[in-house]
């Protein structure tokens, strides 16, 4: 398909301009008798001037036409110039709308016959200038329009590539919104869900011990009140980081604790009801800060779903260096009765796990989770060469 042409002299005036030139070196009083067309060879002359106008849609046809007009007038003695420039002007749009194989083997062609029949009205003169001047003049109209063309390529090839890195623009924009969103739910997660966890449970507690035990229910009612206060600030700073648009502010206000805030995440367990045995080995190795804050995100994914689901109010976590890798594995009884899998823990549903899972493979680890009896087993491998993907 022909490439979209730019903006230029209008059709119409074109083909004027291209008529008028044509009749204006028909009719002009050249001195030289060889350049005059008198009678039949003036209507003859006159001929390419009305080709002029199907130039655009039949260039090759109005090129023969200006040739077989010259090549007429040759060997009547005339030589054209009408026949001649118009066979410049059909060359040009030869190579310009045909391209450039068929537009230098049709000019190539029509200039070694001009350059031969010119010789015959000038007493076999091959490289009289007079003649020599209209075939230097074709080949130039020839070269002129396959210049042409190739601006108007290269312009569209141009526009063409702007527009796919427009598109491509538009599609990496979608695809950060849908990670930004994506990051935005974990980010949630992480931050109100241990917390609601904790006032809902706390508040069953307080109901059900209200008149019972009472030193019990202002327990569990202090829990929910601290815990309260907690997410409050927590969700506070994610609005906050959801309004920013400074990128060190995003990076200030993104949960990122590790395993150095094991020991409070195990108290906040703990004086929320859950007996948790914490094993960490003191000599395990550093990991870097993304794989030492998915580790930490693990501990607390398996401890709020213990204190959600677990049967008997107690969870097992265990830390330790193996193979290169950090194994944290959190394991909890479940009920008896029920032989599936804890719903925010399956593998099919569940917002936790699942975005769990994504982040622990971001860090190029892997998630297994099951039941192992009447427990229900969470283990995580992170690689301890800290390499994100």
């Amino acid at each position: 398909m022909p490439a979209p042409r730019p903006p230029g002299i209008a059709a119409p005036l074109a083909d004027v301009i291209a008529v008028v030139v044509v009749v204006v070196f028909a009719v002009s009083p050249f001195p030289d008798e060889a350049f005059r067309a008198t009678g039949w060879q003036l209507v003859v002359a006159l001929v390419p001037a009305v080709a002029m106008l199907f130039r655009r849609r039949l260039p090759l046809v109005v090129l023969a036409v200006s040739l077989l007009c010259a090549v007429g007038l040759a060997f009547a003695g005339v030589l054209s110039p009408s026949a001649l420039i118009a066979m410049a002007i059909s060359a040009f749009a030869v190579v310009d709308r045909r391209g450039r194989l068929v537009g230098i083997v049709a000019v190539s062609a029509a200039t070694a016959i001009v350059f031969f029949i010119n010789a015959i009205p000038l007493g076999g003169d091959l490289f009289d200038p007079r003649a020599l001047q209209f075939v230097f003049i074709i080949a130039l109209a020839g070269a002129l329009g396959d210049a042409t063309r190739s601006r108007r390529e290269f312009v569209s090839a141009m526009t063409e590539r702007a527009e796919r890195a427009e598109q491509g623009r538009d599609e990496e924009a979608r695809r950060r919104v849908a990670e930004e969103r994506v990051r935005i739910a974990r980010d949630l997660h992480d931050v109100v869900a241990h917390q609601i966890s904790v006032i809902s449970l706390n508040a069953g507690v307080a109901s059900s011990a209200l008149e019972t035990r009472p030193e019990r229910a202002r327990e569990a009612l202090s829990t929910i009140r601290r815990s309260s206060r907690t997410v409050l600030a927590d969700i506070g700073g994610l609005m906050a980081l959801l309004r920013s648009d400074d990128p060190d502010d995003l990076r200030d206000l993104r949960p990122q604790v590790g395993l150095a805030g094991l020991d409070d995440l195990v108290v906040q367990f703990r004086e929320a009801g859950l007996r948790v045995d914490l094993q960490d080995d003191p000599d395990r190795p550093a990991l870097s800060p993304a794989s030492d804050h998915v580790a930490y995100l693990v501990v607390l994914e398996g401890l709020t779903n213990a204190h959600k689901h677990g049967a008997d109010g107690a969870a097992t976590v265990r830390l330790r260096a193996d193979d290169g890798s950090l194994r944290v594995v959190v394991d909890n009884q479940v009920a008896s009765e029920s032989g599936a899998v804890p719903g925010a823990m399956s593998a099919a549903g569940g917002h936790g796990l699942r975005g769990l899972r994504e982040r622990v493979v971001a860090v190029r680890g892997d998630v297994q989770t099951g039941r192992v009896g009447s427990a229900f087993h969470l283990e995580v491998r992170i690689p301890l060469d800290g390499g994100a993907r």
